[in-house]
């Protein structure tokens, strides 16, 4: 069974935590308690195969950057968090569109809103990585692992 190494990435108290949380265990978390890193596994099925997903759920907080060289450097997929809460369209800091230029610029990431609470998008967000990771070309005289982005 293929493993799958996800890196789930964003300042402190934005939903990391909540958003991995609801996909594995399929738990609304609402407390904040900040992380230091937790990691969880979950076995899917993805493109078509049985695969294991190993997400890192990673530290928001800056004195743990240290710790994100080492996941930055084993990761395969990349999700990139920030806040709008989404069900407050009039309290938006970040337009959908500003979103999805960014995701445009970064080769291309998928940009997907999500909501832990309303269980919006939060599968898809890892479904998605798994695809981008096995879609991704090998590079010719390389043996490089493939790994994948994704602006939320």
């Amino acid at each position: 069974m293929r493993e799958y190494k996800l890196v789930v990435l964003a300042s402190g108290g934005i939903g990391k935590s909540a958003l991995t949380v609801q996909f594995v265990q399929g738990i609304c978390v609402e407390k904040y308690d900040p992380t230091i890193e937790d990691s969880y596994r979950k076995q899917v099925e993805a493109d078509a195969q049985q695969c294991m997903l190993e997400i890192l759920d990673t530290a928001g907080r800056e004195q743990f950057t240290a710790m994100r060289d080492l996941y930055m450097k084993n990761g395969q997929g990349f999700a990139l968090v920030y806040s709008i809460t989404c069900d407050l369209e009039d309290e938006r800091v970040v337009e959908k569109e500003q979103g999805r230029n960014l995701a445009r610029q970064w080769n291309n990431c998928t940009f997907l809103e999500t909501s832990a609470k309303s269980k919006r998008n939060v599968n898809e967000i890892f479904y998605d990585l798994v695809q981008q990771i096995n879609r991704k070309p090998p590079v010719p005289g390389k043996a490089r692992k493939k790994s994948s982005c994704q602006l939320l």
